[in-house]
């Protein structure tokens, strides 16, 4: 297997995570509405969450489920976090970036024996 055939899966991981965390926003925006279900915000999110499976299906041909699962779970929780605090004015509390710190740093290490 070549880099690139090792490299493109999580390329295309860490492309999906973006389109998670647009998804979440979406719903989230949707989710302050009176009728979220009856939203453009929604149907946005829904729509993007279904397209994302075609994705998913490529990356797991080509990938270890652990290894992107990992990556996957740690970027969206970061950028989650970083959307909650830049969009939506959320705090984020000493042990919460703390938390953070150790989701990367576990990433770190994962990738080191993946």
């Amino acid at each position: 297997m070549t880099t690139f055939e090792r490299i493109t899966p999580l390329l295309a991981t860490l492309a999906l995570s973006g389109i998670c965390v647009g998804v979440d926003y979406f719903l989230k925006i949707a989710g302050e509405s009176e009728r979220p279900f009856l939203t453009k915000a929604f149907l946005v999110g829904a729509s993007l969450y279904t397209l994302s499976a075609f994705g998913w299906v490529y990356v797991l041909q080509h990938a270890k489920l652990a290894t992107v699962g990992a990556l996957f779970c740690v970027v969206v929780v970061v950028l989650l976090a970083l959307l909650g605090v830049y969009r939506f004015h959320e705090s984020l509390s000493v042990s919460e970036i703390v938390g953070l710190g150790c989701a990367v740093a576990a990433l770190l290490l994962l990738g080191r024996f993946a």
